[in-house]
């Protein structure tokens, strides 16, 4: 069993910063990707950005020059530097992690989500 804790959400005025973490601990034989969702209030989870273990990235149009994903393999920890935030910002944030189980396959987890709020 993996367990993803989220932290770093929070209230921030429209033009500043944040940045989330998310640490994975539990059994874990492999973690391959990693990544980022939101979900808008009213809307549905959408990607926003994500990583390979060789730290190839994908990011949502709307996050491109913005966000930037990266991550600590030796701490099974992604991260999600968020700059110029705007109010279309304002979601639950969700990490998730693309896990090998020795026997039992691929298996993906998911974080408990952490509020981001973009006032304006």
């Amino acid at each position: 069993q993996v367990q993803l804790v989220e932290s770093g959400g929070g209230l921030v005025q429209a033009g500043g910063s944040l940045r989330l973490s998310c640490a994975a601990s539990g059994i874990i034989f492999r973690i391959n990707a990693m990544g980022w969702y939101r979900q808008p209030p009213g809307k549905q989870r959408e990607l926003v950005a994500a990583i390979t273990t060789d730290g190839s990235t994908n990011y949502a149009d709307s996050v491109k020059g913005r966000f930037t994903i990266s991550r600590d393999n030796a701490k099974n920890t992604v991260y999600l530097q968020m700059n110029s935030l705007k109010p279309e910002d304002t979601a639950v944030y969700y990490c998730n992690a693309d896990t090998y189980r020795p026997l039992r396959g691929p298996y993906t987890y998911w974080g408990q989500g952490t509020q981001v709020t973009v006032s304006s």
